[in-house]
């Protein structure tokens, strides 16, 4: 399988088009069960093509699990590796950000964003410095809701960032309209979070049987076609579906190894899409 990769406009870096959210997902024990099917989910991705992790010291053991599985597995070095500070004031971002590299198990980190743009005037800055010195390679933001596009388009316009994370689905596409061409005049990767709206898109669309059309599109399930449409996008540099079904991320990663569809069929796309929602 030979995965689709875009250029981070910052720097020239390639990504793997598909990687992996961990929220929820890898918020998990110790039992053997559990490690297992989520090293097999690290692998797959790795075999596939893939590189990019992403988590957050808000989803619980998240980031604890994907630092001792990927090294236990001897992956970790292999991974693009992006996690996020979550908290307020600068003493504390620092303190966060050092416990993510040592739970993540890491000495430099590939991504740290500034989460859902908490105190971001304070954390920006000390992300900056972090890059310089090396500790960490890019720096960037995140948000999940369309009421704080205001307030990132300006940060877009004011600050900078190498990327931005953000919401965008085949019912959601204001980011599309309102962030996408700013990125890109920017120079900012974008990561796209929410692909099936928490799984309530899949629910929806479970209801009908994958339709024959979908075969036209080299897709097998509705996910397939729902990542298929979001990464046909030229301004998408990568998509992050969490999953701890290493079936999933096989799945994903087909997707990602397809060409996209030009813009006509990439709007037809949403178009069949959206009558069965």
């Amino acid at each position: 399988m030979s995965i689709q990769t875009r250029a981070i406009p910052s720097s020239g870096e390639q990504l793997p088009v598909i990687g992996l959210g961990t929220w929820q997902t890898f918020d998990t024990g110790t039992s053997e069960s559990d490690t297992e099917q989520l090293s097999a989910v690290l692998l797959t991705l790795i075999e596939g093509g893939g590189s990019v992790v992403d988590s957050s010291p808000m989803y619980g053991r998240s980031e604890e699990t994907v630092g001792n599985l990927s090294v236990q597995a001897e992956v970790n070095d292999k991974l693009f590796i992006a996690t996020k500070v979550w908290c307020n004031g600068k003493e504390e971002g620092v303190r966060q950000m050092k416990q993510s590299m040592q739970r993540l198990r890491r000495d430099t980190l590939d991504l740290i964003q500034v989460h859902n743009l908490t105190d971001w005037r304070t954390h920006l800055p000390t992300l900056q410095q972090w890059k310089e010195a090396g500790t960490v390679r890019y720096t960037g933001i995140t948000h999940y809701s369309e009421g704080a596009y205001d307030e990132i388009e300006q940060i877009l316009q004011k600050e900078t960032v190498d990327f931005l994370q953000i919401n965008y689905s085949v019912d959601a596409r204001k980011a599309e309209e309102r962030l996408f061409p700013v990125a890109q005049e920017r120079n900012v990767a974008i990561i796209i979070n929410r692909p099936f709206q928490e799984g309530a898109l899949l629910r929806r669309l479970s209801r009908h049987r994958v339709p024959e059309w979908a075969s036209e599109f080299g897709c097998e399930t509705w996910s397939e076609l729902l990542l298929k449409f979001i990464i046909s996008h030229p301004a998408v540099t990568c998509v992050i579906p969490a999953t701890s079904s290493p079936y999933h991320m096989e799945s994903n990663l087909r997707v990602g190894a397809q060409q996209p569809p030009d813009n006509g069929l990439r709007e037809e796309l949403a178009r069949r899409i959206m009558e069965q929602l």
